[in-house]
């Protein structure tokens, strides 16, 4: 029907290295979580996860693109806040 909005969601996600030596996260921002992550294990996303496995450790939902970018920026600066969810 017309006025039907469409709510795009996008997700924050911390990924983290599975079977290496060296712990690695990752802080990314998606709108398909599902393709993200298989094209992160097959080493055509970002340049920084080539060469790992990676499994989602964390994921968060956001209907703005904006706040999902503002949010994912915070956790790539803040290594603290990004422990802590690690933690959790």
């Amino acid at each position: 029907p017309l006025g039907t909005a469409i709510i795009m969601q996008f997700y924050v996600y911390i990924l983290q290295s599975v079977g290496s030596k060296r712990d690695k996260s990752y802080v990314g921002y998606t709108k398909d979580l599902k393709k993200r992550i298989f094209l992160h294990n097959q080493g055509k996303a970002a340049k920084a996860t080539r060469g790992y496995k990676w499994k989602i450790v964390f994921k968060k939902k956001f209907f703005s693109k904006s706040k999902a970018m503002s949010f994912e920026y915070k956790l790539k600066k803040n290594r603290t806040l990004r422990k802590k969810i690690l933690l959790l």
